[in-house]
């Protein structure tokens, strides 16, 4: 029986980066883009990387091509993480997992090293396989804790609870990720809202940008956990525009969340270095109107936009620096 799994790429709407820092975030799942797992039983266990993360090259420099363009790590190293959680998981909860073993491939749409959630959606579809393969049942609220804990504390990887919730819960999702609450239950406080009351948002990147997200946010990481306090003042006042954009999506303000959407990104760029290139993307948008912030840890946008010329004045904008920008679906 062949099992086929997805998860799709993200965007932190509101209070990103401080889903990292026991903050508050929302965010949204972005069906324009996903990672699929195929999952087969076989006589060995057998991982089959996908062709950018093969290890064999045309020449010397197709090999540098392929590195600057997705970087010196892909996708079967997620797949190990994924399955080593997996299967500490089921020990540790008396799940007999039998003898049989698996083939399993994977591969992603999911632009790379955007700060889109790339990464944990491969391991996300991963463990969504292995619990259909195993017939396993773990609980919703469990499952992204898991999934953090491949890339944390198996890869190393600086990252947040953000992705992982929203690739799991999918939709439109409210995070109270406060520190008592997870140290006491193993995760945090997640809260589906209705997709509808979202306004009219775009989705742009650069795929040029790409980098790999956890060495970016390295600096504030450091400067947090020293105890800087302008660094964690600044990411509670991140926080906040999280609680303060839920009560306005339901409200239906949307020109308070427009406003705040900005405030996110202003108060980001205090305590992280930001490209003169991911900068221009959030200029460019501003000066069409819109409203603009990063959906991740940069490279892609995400903002507020008023009506379908205003739309089209930002492709237009946006393509003469190569920027590509979609109407995310939800």
């Amino acid at each position: 029986m062949l099992i086929e799994e997805y998860a799709y790429a993200r965007a932190g709407l509101l209070g990103n980066p401080s889903d990292g820092y026991f903050g508050k975030t929302i965010a949204i799942s972005i069906k324009n883009f996903r990672a699929w797992v195929r999952l087969i039983e076989s006589s060995e266990l057998r991982i089959v990387a996908q062709d950018q993360d093969a290890s064999e090259y045309r020449s010397i420099k197709d090999m540098v091509e392929k590195i600057s363009m997705y970087g010196y790590y892909g996708g079967v190293r997620l797949i190990k993480a994924a399955i080593k959680i997996f299967f500490e998981y089921c020990r540790e909860n008396d799940f007999r997992l039998g003898e049989k073993n698996f083939t399993i491939r994977y591969d992603s749409t999911i632009p790379r090293q955007l700060g889109l959630g790339g990464s944990s959606a491969i391991i996300t579809a991963a463990l969504r396989a292995l619990m259909r393969f195993y017939q396993v049942d773990i609980p919703k609220n469990v499952l992204p804790s898991l999934i953090l804990d491949a890339e944390n504390v198996e890869l190393g990887i600086n990252a947040g609870f953000m992705d992982r919730v929203i690739q799991v819960y999918e939709g439109c999702v409210y995070m109270d990720l406060d520190r008592e609450y997870i140290k006491t239950h193993g995760y945090g406080k997640y809260e589906s809202l209705e997709p509808k009351l979202l306004p009219r948002l775009f989705l742009a990147y650069k795929p040029a940008l790409g980098k790999v997200s956890g060495q970016v946010l390295n600096d504030m990481r450091i400067a947090f956990e020293r105890g800087d306090s302008f660094v964690v003042k600044t990411l509670e006042k991140i926080a906040d525009i999280a609680e303060i954009g839920k009560k306005l999506l339901v409200e239906g303000d949307k020109e308070g969340l427009f406003e705040i959407m900005n405030e996110n990104f202003n108060l980001r760029s205090r305590i992280m270095k930001i490209s003169n290139s991911n900068k221009k993307m959030i200029q460019i948008a501003r000066q069409c109107g819109a409203s603009a912030k990063f959906a991740g840890s940069g490279g892609a946008i995400i903002g507020m936009y008023k009506d379908k010329d205003m739309f089209s004045g930002l492709a237009a904008e946006f393509d003469k620096i190569q920027v590509r920008i979609i109407k995310p679906t939800i």
